[in-house]
């Protein structure tokens, strides 16, 4: 696993990432390895969307359902959550 150097970080900055941390009841490190992650996969998650969403208007056309792609997303989240 790759190691992680950050410097000049402000000072309130800091001591927000340590309130949050202890909300969350992880380690200062621990949290910011959670902000990082999630930070880094929402775009994967957004280029899915859209790619989903163009594969919906090709397969389609103009005559596409409405909220195909909302409903597909709610349900696998759904399914997500039941696992």
């Amino acid at each position: 696993m790759a190691v992680l150097t950050i410097r000049n970080l402000p000072d309130e900055v800091r001591d927000r990432l340590r309130l949050r941390a202890a909300k969350s009841g992880r380690s200062m490190e621990a949290e910011v390895r959670v902000i990082l992650t999630e930070a880094s996969l929402a775009d994967v998650a957004r280029a899915s969307a859209s790619a989903l969403q163009q594969w919906v208007d090709r397969l389609y056309g103009n005559q596409k359902p409405q909220g195909v792609v909302d409903e597909l997303i709610a349900e696998r989240r759904r399914e997500a959550v039941s696992e």
